[in-house]
């Protein structure tokens, strides 16, 4: 019996090909963009992909102020937090979210579609966010990859 002339590879820390992407979000909506930036951060859109391996690339993240909420969201959605003392639950809309700090809206959406636990946690360390049209990443050569959905 031949043998078959493909493998299922499985990627390690040490095959791993990471690169540096960057991504403008003016006038993106939320969702569809953060969903993207989450496959890129996770990797599914390698041939390499493996669920146990962070094998996706660097994401850096401009303009994040000019992002697009769609419908009545800037004002009807609520992010909820608790400060950890009793009657510490403390609520705020996207529009005072941006209002105080430009990338916290785009790193909660994609934060929440990374997995839960140790392999979220690191992956969301690759994930960089900037207000304005400038980063200092320039060291690493990124490219820059235009979403479309």
């Amino acid at each position: 019996m031949k043998h078959l002339s493909y493998k299922t590879i499985s990627a390690n820390n040490g095959t791993v090909n990471k690169e540096w992407v960057v991504i403008d979000a003016t006038d993106k909506v939320l969702g569809r963009l953060c969903s993207q930036i989450a496959n890129i951060i996770r990797g599914k859109n390698k041939t390499n992909y493996t669920p146990h391996v962070d094998c996706g690339d660097n994401v850096i993240v401009i303009n994040a102020e000019k992002i697009r909420l769609t419908g009545k969201k800037m004002t009807d959605k609520v992010y909820i937090r608790h400060t950890g003392h009793p009657g510490g639950q403390r609520f705020a809309t996207p529009r005072e979210v941006l209002a105080k700090d430009g990338r916290r809206v785009v790193e909660y959406a994609v934060k929440g579609m990374l997995p839960k636990g140790r392999l979220g946690r690191r992956l969301y360390t690759n994930l960089y966010v900037y207000e304005g049209p400038n980063h200092p990443h320039a060291a690493q050569s990124p490219k820059t990859v235009e979403l479309s959905y």
